[in-house]
């Protein structure tokens, strides 16, 4: 476990400039809450992996409008790091090097992350970010997840399961309300946070949202594995 979930700039005297590593779901949301009362950091906007193919957030199937809308909706610029598909991890970095060539210009000093305790991913990013001169934070790290999960909801963070992996999760939660009542159903080999990939979420409200996003929900499919609920801008 890591002693710190973010760089020592105690003493510095200025906040650092940063992005937010933003899936569109429920960590990045409570994540980029956190940030926004830390004084040691200015949260400059969101940085988002889109898959250019089918025109949707890379694994939680997110349409890309809806991406948009969040970021209208928290009044921060986004980032949009543009991935083929299929999409090879040379590829991937590739993509990252190029849409962080602007922040970088702009003199953004660091990425944060909602990982919660996936050691071997923090040590990926923070790799990665070492190479482009980042510094890396973490603010939910090490968090017990099933108090975090309770947390979130109780923020009045309003969000749908949108990806569901059957092998680890029932398959009929998918399109869910993330909320109390299927916190209490989840089986106890499930991860309440989903942090082992069982589910991936999109937020349509959060307290740090000007307004909800009006959103309904469409078809179920089932696709290479994973079972996907689209969510759809109401409208």
């Amino acid at each position: 476990m890591h002693e710190l979930d973010a760089p020592d700039l105690t003493t510095s005297e200025t906040p650092s400039p940063i992005l937010l590593s933003w899936s569109s779901g429920k960590d990045s949301a409570f994540a980029l809450r956190e940030l926004l009362a830390d004084p040691r950091v200015e949260l400059r906007g969101l940085l988002t992996a889109v898959n250019t193919t089918h025109q949707r957030v890379a694994m939680h199937a997110v349409r890309r409008r809806l991406l948009r809308m969040q970021a209208s909706a928290l009044g921060l610029p986004l980032v949009e790091i543009e991935l083929p598909s299929p999409c090879t991890n040379q590829e991937y970095e590739a993509a990252m090097r190029t849409a962080l060539a602007g922040p970088l210009r702009d003199g953004v000093a660091g990425v944060a992350f909602g990982d919660l305790f996936l050691e071997d991913i923090r040590a990926y990013r923070e790799e990665k970010n070492a190479t482009l001169g980042l510094a890396s934070w973490f603010p939910l790290w090490g968090r017990d997840t099933a108090k975090l999960a309770r947390a979130m909801v109780d923020s009045g963070q309003r969000a749908i399961l949108t990806c569901v992996d059957p092998r680890q999760c029932p398959a009929e939660l998918v399109g869910r309300d993330f909320d109390h009542a299927l916190l209490d159903e989840l089986p106890p080999s499930v991860d309440p946070c989903g942090e082992n990939g069982e589910f991936h979420t999109f937020v349509w409200d959060s307290p740090s949202f000007s307004a909800p996003i009006p959103v309904s929900r469409g078809v179920i499919v089932e696709r290479d594995g994973f079972v996907f609920a689209d969510v759809v801008p109401a409208g």
